[in-house]
């Protein structure tokens, strides 16, 4: 295995493992990070058939598995309690551990079921989607949605050890990767303006799925998150600027019963949050047209593809995680590589300023 990229949290660490073929010595790993432990997979079924029938580049390692339907609407309360339910059943009591296999979505809410099982295990992220490796499977966050939100029911739970392997990416629908391209673009906004213009850069081969160029972008975004985490492991400060895009994303998201994948929301959002930077003073223009460049070679959308009205956005909006004192709350880029501070990692803006900008989105055409 290449050297890992080590996460660390209030308690200790955790290495993130980032290597083509990494998946085959999944048993090694068990061992290693959760020794003496009954161990269970939780992956939604489609993910654990392409496992099963090794599909996903390496022959199945035997353990007990717990499946869930695939989708955003798996994440929920009632899918949480079915699963902690059959832990009991199977008689799995606080020496166990768990395997999260599969995307964002896995990851969430298995790594929520290690959180709160018996008061917390120890668990494997095990992504297997471009967005749940350079981003999702790190920071512990963990989380189910409600009907009034994405992620409002959750807890902070770091994983033992996070293993990616770039090979099971061959098996993502070319929608599905595309979209996990946006959390690096957000990566590079927030942090790092040679990472943003080298993503410019390799637009080509990140869009052809370039093996040596993937793993660079996935070790690259890692690097970046495992710092500001590190630095703000319960979300108090720093870790807001994370959710740049989010705001917008989660809002679209909802309003679209999850037709709209996530990485697809967050792209939209970078550019609603980057013309309200603009419009606020906050960045120079130039900003907005940069991310929709940069977007457009990527192969993701900056249009949303169904009606919507500002108005129902706003309305979810207002439950966003990051609002204080009634007021919507915005992770604002200044410039490419720095966040935008005033009083604090997050701006809030005038609920008019939002809903024009928001216009522009829904009824107007991504103008450069």
């Amino acid at each position: 295995m290449s050297h890992p990229v080590v996460v660390r949290h209030a308690l200790g660490s955790y290495p993130v493992y980032i290597e083509p073929g990494a998946l085959v010595r999944l048993e090694d790993m068990v061992n290693e990070h959760l020794p003496g432990r009954r161990v269970v997979m939780i992956a939604d079924a489609r993910v654990h058939q392409l496992y099963r029938t090794g599909r996903l580049g390496a022959e199945p390692w035997e353990s007990e598995t717990l499946t869930f339907e695939p989708g955003e609407r798996s994440k929920t309360r009632e899918a949480w309690g079915r699963l902690t339910d059959e832990m009991v059943e199977r008689g799995l009591g606080r020496d166990c551990g768990l395997i999260a296999l599969g995307g964002g979505v896995t990851g969430d809410l298995a790594g929520f079921v290690a959180a709160t099982y018996m008061r917390g295990v120890p668990y494997l992220q095990v992504p297997t989607t471009l967005l749940a490796m350079l981003d999702a499977s790190v920071g512990g966050k963990t989380g189910v949605n409600t009907p009034r939100g994405k992620n409002l029911v959750g807890a902070f739970h770091p994983p033992a050890a996070v293993i990616a392997d770039p090979r099971t990416l061959h098996t993502l629908q070319e929608r599905e990767y595309r979209g996990g391209l946006s959390e690096a673009v957000k990566h590079g906004l927030i942090a790092d303006e040679a990472y943003f213009a080298w993503i410019e850069a390799n637009a080509a081969a990140l869009t052809r799925r370039d093996p040596a160029t993937l793993s660079y972008l996935i070790r690259r975004s890692v690097e970046i998150k495992g710092v500001v985490v590190a630095d703000d492991e319960r979300e108090s400060g720093r870790r807001a600027i994370l959710n740049a895009g989010h705001t917008v994303a989660h809002a679209l998201e909802q309003v679209s019963g999850y037709e709209l994948l996530h990485g697809e929301a967050v792209a939209l959002g970078l550019i609603v949050e980057s013309q309200l930077a603009e419009e606020l003073g906050v960045a120079a223009p130039g900003l907005r047209s940069r991310v929709i460049r940069l977007l457009t070679s990527l192969g993701l959308p900056t249009q949303p593809p169904f009606t919507v009205q500002p108005e129902a956005l706003i309305g979810t909006m207002a439950t966003d995680k990051k609002n204080r004192e009634g007021r919507i709350h915005f992770a604002l880029v200044a410039r490419v590589g720095e966040i935008y501070r005033a009083n604090g990692w997050t701006t809030p803006v005038p609920v008019a300023t939002v809903q024009a900008v928001l216009k522009v989105l829904c009824e107007g055409k991504p103008s450069l």
